[in-house]
């Protein structure tokens, strides 16, 4: 069939209108799709930026939400924060943040993941102005009613209210040892021969470092272990109080970094079960593995350092 040059001017000419046409409606689409990712972002930001709970805001309150633009209205323990969790945060659900230390809580046990210190000897040593009789065990505001703990819980159990974050460990100011007396730092321990004793004599021990080191980073929490029953298979079982459920952990865990005045890195790592202890029992029998810990919690522990630049673990040499 042979094509008169009229209609080949008219076939180049629909083609181009057609070629034209799907490359304006393909970079037309591009950018629309380009524009909705931004938004979309953009919208992402500002939820993140809106959240009660997250580190950035240094609050056990509900927050109010942060405009991006308005950087001033961030509080100023920001920088803080950003000191007590220099090495990474364990774990990014339900993050609490007060003013001297940081903690991760679990809603459905009602006792945090993980509650993170950074220790000096300044921040720990005696202050006049400091008077633990004067705090309160009190519950905290910023968790949802469902899945607080009361003190209610703790009446009648037989278990302590144990810090996790020592109230010991913070004596710069008043406010920051009030702080460690919120139920969200508070697990069941038992009293005699645990909390008031070996678990305490831990809590010394690690206040002694800041002696030998300038700063200490100690990270605490539960451990949910399982034990094999008479059946030979093995269960994880712990005991709850209260009308709110409270986890009785069946262990406790600490992981501490100490560093050096010449920026070197040493590590402890220690689980205590939740049980009467005898006191003769040196602190250096619970010493384990950070790697065991990480395992049993689902948690990695200064996940920015590097096991290879610790140049001690458990006091050997890496």
């Amino acid at each position: 069939m042979i094509m008169t040059s009229y209609t080949m001017s008219r076939f180049l000419l629909f083609s181009s209108v057609g070629i034209g046409s799907y490359l304006t409606g393909s970079y037309v689409e591009r950018n629309h799709k380009k524009h909705e990712k931004e938004d979309y972002v953009k919208d992402l930001l500002t939820q993140v930026y809106s959240k009660p709970g997250l580190p950035i805001f240094g609050t056990v309150s509900a927050a109010s939400p942060i405009p991006l633009e308005e950087k001033s209205t961030v509080p100023s323990n920001v920088s803080r924060i950003g000191q007590i969790m220099k090495f990474g945060f364990p774990g990014l659900d339900n993050v609490r943040s007060y003013d001297d230390y940081v903690l991760s809580y679990d809603r459905r046990t009602r006792v945090a993941h993980w509650v993170f210190e950074h220790l000096t000897a300044e921040r720990v040593k005696h202050n006049d102005a400091v008077d633990r009789s004067k705090c309160d065990f009190k519950p905290d505001d910023s968790i949802h009613p469902f899945f607080r703990s009361l003190n209610s819980d703790y009446k009648g159990s037989g278990f302590d209210r144990g810090h996790l974050a020592a109230a010991g460990n913070h004596k710069a100011e008043q406010k920051h040892c009030e702080q460690t007396f919120f139920l969200t730092n508070m697990a069941p321990q038992v009293g005699v021969g645990f909390n008031r004793d070996k678990w305490n004599n831990l809590e010394r021990h690690i206040r002694k470092l800041t002696k030998e080191y300038p700063n200490v980073y100690c990270c605490t929490g539960p451990l949910y272990l399982p034990r094999k029953e008479s059946d030979g298979k093995l269960y994880v079982k712990y005991q709850v109080i209260g009308s709110n459920n409270v986890a009785v952990p069946t262990h406790f865990y600490k992981v501490v970094v100490m560093e050096t005045a010449d920026k070197r890195l040493e590590m402890e790592a220690y689980v205590l079960p939740n049980q009467k202890i005898d006191d003769q029992t040196p602190l250096s029998m619970y010493q384990v593995p950070p790697e065991t810990i990480e395992r049993a919690a689902g948690l990695l522990f200064f996940d920015k350092i590097s096991r290879s630049n610790l140049s001690k673990i458990n006091g050997k040499k890496v």
